[in-house]
């Protein structure tokens, strides 16, 4: 898990890229995908339609974003039996998954949760803080850094 903090300016460097590729996904106005919207309790998101944003942001931002990277990350280096047990987050899980997807509401974030329903916590915010820990990546810089330079820049001219 990175320790590195995603600053608001590298969020919303990244945002309008993210909320027009959930918008022409979603068949919805871009205006419609705030930052803190439930994709798929405000935006009416299903399955299929995460995996057209990441194909979008993949495209976009010219990054990998591996299917299951949010869980994985939010997991970082703490063993599989010790996030969840059979299918539901253990403390420590859920203590994890409070820190990575911070921009979740607290009250979503609680005992018992079952790994499957963690998608219903993720937000456009959610999906930018993954874009940017991928141009990181790419840039090969894990601190914090701008996220506007590098072969993974997201393009600003539209």
């Amino acid at each position: 898990m990175t320790t590195s903090e995603i600053t608001r300016e590298e969020i919303l460097a990244v945002y309008p890229k993210v909320a027009k590729i959930m918008a022409d996904a979603l068949g919805c106005d871009v205006e419609q995908v705030e930052l803190g919207v439930s994709l798929i309790e405000g935006l009416n998101a299903e399955s299929i339609d995460f995996l057209d944003f990441v194909f979008g942001l993949e495209r976009a931002f010219k990054v990998k974003i591996p299917r299951g990277q949010i869980v994985e990350d939010a997991r970082g280096d703490l063993p599989e039996a010790e996030f969840e047990r059979k299918g539901y987050l253990t403390e420590v899980g859920l203590e994890r998954l409070r820190d990575y997807v911070s921009e979740a509401p607290a009250d979503r974030i609680r005992l018992p949760m079952k790994v499957a329903d963690i998608p219903r916590l993720f937000t456009p915010e959610t999906f930018c803080k993954v874009v940017v820990r991928a141009l990181r990546a790419v840039q090969g810089d894990d601190s914090r850094g701008r996220v506007s330079e590098g072969p993974g820049a997201p393009n600003t001219d539209g």
